[in-house]
This record gives C-alpha cells, structure tokens and sequence, in this order.
C-alpha cells in the first residue's frame, strides 16, 4: 500500500511538471509579445505655441543635432502624426482626416534604438528590431545623410487596398492625400516643440520595404526626420 502511494505521488509530481510546461509554452509568448510594445505617455492638448506661430516658423532642416528625443517627443509626434482624438461608439477617430475613416497609413518610426512601428488606438510603439537602421535608410533615399543624424525619422506607407476597396482607383488618390496631411501634422507639432523636420519624396521603394521588412501590400509614400536643428 505505501509502495502504491509513493507511485501516485510521483505520477502526480509529473503531471504537475508537465503542466506548468505547457502553462509556460501557452502563456511565454503573450509575456515576450508585451515585452516588445512600449507604451507611450499620454499626449498634452495644449502647446506652448498657436497654431498660426508653428505654421510661421515651420521651415525644412537638413542638419540636425545628434541629441536623442525624449519618450515625451516621439509621443506627441506620433500622435499629432495619426494618433486618436475622439472614441465614438466602435469608432476612433484620428488627428489627420481620413476618406471614410478607413485610415490607410501605416507608421514606422527609426531611432537609434531600432525599428518601431506605431499603434494609434493604444496609442504604443510595437518593437519590430533593435538594430539602428537610420544609415541603410538614408542609402535608400539616395544618400540624403540627414537621415541619418536625424535622432526620430518616420516612414509613412500606404495599405491602398483599404481605401480603394470602397473608392475604386480614385482613393489611391485619397491615400497620397492622407499621408500628406500626416506629414503635415507632424512638421508642425515637431515646430511646436521647438524641433525641425524636413519631409523626404526621393527614395527606393523597393530597398525601403526592404529594411522595413513590411507585407507587399505597404507601399511607402512618404519619410520625415525630425531632430533638434543644428
């Protein structure tokens, strides 16, 4: 009899291994998943500046200080960028005007400390790398160096299928227009903060989809760095 217990206690010891086993198998990758988002600050809604005073002093900068931003910055940017102004019902609607609200524009910002792509409706940064690729994207926009000395650079792309599924061809169209009210956005709020910015056309998309390792249905449209102006 005591042979027997000592049978089942063992069997059960197993059993109780195996299950957190399988417990730590089920569960690690929501634990790494959160490890790789940063939550941002929330953003302030009021600047030290009007609106007519950063629309004054915006001018393009190509020469930046290599000082890094802090969390507080990249948080405002992002969300004057495409973040969320208003919760209405099942819908979140954004700081940049968007055809039916279908908001096209994915966000990806490079730093010093990698590769983030931004999540406006919880307002958070999903880690996509931790290798510092600003110098491989300024090659890609044919060696504009500020790119590189640029502390936050920003790459918008495009999902047209989002827009063009409701629109047809014209909402191509209402995607370019999307991403040039963003990049608006985000030179002004960058003015406002006593920063610089400078938007960037001229670039490879291919190597540009490349670095950003992004799904064939992103098109880049669109770069902006932004820095402290040297």
């Amino acid at each position: 009899m005591a042979l027997y217990c000592v049978k089942i206690k063992m069997m059960c010891k197993r059993i109780n291994i195996i299950l957190l086993l399988f417990a730590w198998i089920l569960y690690s990758p929501i634990i790494m998943a959160q490890k790789k988002e940063i939550i941002l600050p929330p953003p302030s809604l009021k600047g030290k500046i009007s609106l007519e005073e950063a629309i004054y002093k915006r001018r393009s900068q190509r020469e930046f200080l290599l000082s890094p931003l802090t969390l507080e910055q990249v948080s405002q940017i992002l969300w004057a960028a495409n973040g969320v102004t208003v919760k209405k019902d099942k819908l979140c609607y954004r700081s940049a005007p968007s055809a039916g609200a279908l908001y096209p524009i994915e966000i990806y910002a490079l730093s010093k400390d990698g590769l983030f792509h931004y999540l406006p409706l919880e307002h958070k940064l999903e880690v996509i790398g931790e290798k510092d690729l600003r110098e491989e994207l300024s090659i890609s926009a044919w060696n504009q160096k500020f790119i590189a000395q640029a502390p936050l650079t920003i790459v918008l792309c495009g999902v047209y299928q989002r827009t063009t599924k409701k629109y047809g061809y014209r909402g191509i169209r209402y995607v370019h227009m999307e991403a040039g009210h963003i990049a608006q956005n985000i030179c002004l709020q960058a003015t406002a903060l006593d920063l610089a910015s400078v938007t960037v056309g001229a670039f490879d998309d291919e190597q540009v989809k490349d670095l950003l390792s992004i799904s064939d249905q992103q098109e880049p449209l669109y770069i902006i760095s932004v820095g402290y102006p040297e």
